[in-house]
């Protein structure tokens, strides 16, 4: 099962105002586990950025300014995605932007980004897991104990990856991408411990009881305690 964990950023709230997307953040995730593979692309909106909006990412418009547009990074970042489910917080707003820059190429033989993957709002999952409660991704951290301490601004990359760590835990009470070297070393020295008495157990010689001697160890069973045995039941 392929999953991209993504996020983006914006020079404003509303594409049809015509606000662009600056920043791309995407991890990928396969049968719950990274893969090491991210997508990370600062873009030029070719419009300036609102003030308000840089307090929040803190992507400035002469950061930007020497950056590739979105034209020129559609391809890869289309790859990137292809056939996986996407996993965004408040999907509405991303793949919105999303579409609105593939609507403005000259050439867009993609379409429509729901064309290529399959959409899944994470704010959705949280909102129907925990009615009546916060669920922004700060209050989720909080909620299932995701460190977001390196969260000083809002970063597609980092958004990404704290999200992933999010989801896992909302979805299966794992709260890390992988295992950490101590747990893979654990993991190890059990998967060789249960080799070892698989071994051991196949030595044992096999003792088949007869009828007679069956009845007679449930006879004795039964003498022994007025009560049911466990091993009766």
């Amino acid at each position: 099962m392929r999953q991209i964990v993504l996020d983006t950023e914006t020079t404003g709230i509303d594409p049809k105002q015509g606000h662009r997307i600056v920043e791309i953040g995407a991890v990928e995730i396969e049968n719950r586990r990274s893969t090491g593979r991210t997508y990370h692309q600062y873009i030029n909106p070719n419009r300036h950025i609102d003030d308000e909006v840089i307090h929040i990412h803190g992507i400035t418009n002469e950061f930007v300014a020497d950056k590739p547009y979105f034209e020129a990074i559609v391809s890869d970042f289309m790859t990137f995605i292809d056939g996986a489910e996407l996993l965004i917080h408040n999907a509405p707003f991303d793949i919105g932007h999303l579409n609105a820059e593939l609507s403005r190429l000259n050439h867009n033989p993609w379409g429509k980004i729901e064309n290529h993957a399959k959409v899944t709002d994470t704010l959705a999952m949280a909102k129907k897991e925990y009615p009546g409660q916060r669920n922004s991704l700060d209050a989720l951290c909080k909620r299932l104990g995701v460190d977001n301490s390196s969260r000083e601004f809002h970063g597609a990359l980092l958004d990404s990856q704290i999200l992933a760590d999010v989801y896992l835990a909302m979805t299966g009470g794992q709260t890390g991408l992988s295992l950490s070297e101590d747990d893979q070393a654990s993991d190890s020295k059990n998967q060789q411990d249960r080799q070892i008495a698989q071994h051991l157990i196949a030595q044992l010689p096999l003792f088949v009881l007869s009828e007679t001697q069956q009845q007679a160890h449930l006879a004795m069973i039964t003498k022994m305690q007025k009560k049911a045995c466990i091993w009766q039941i």
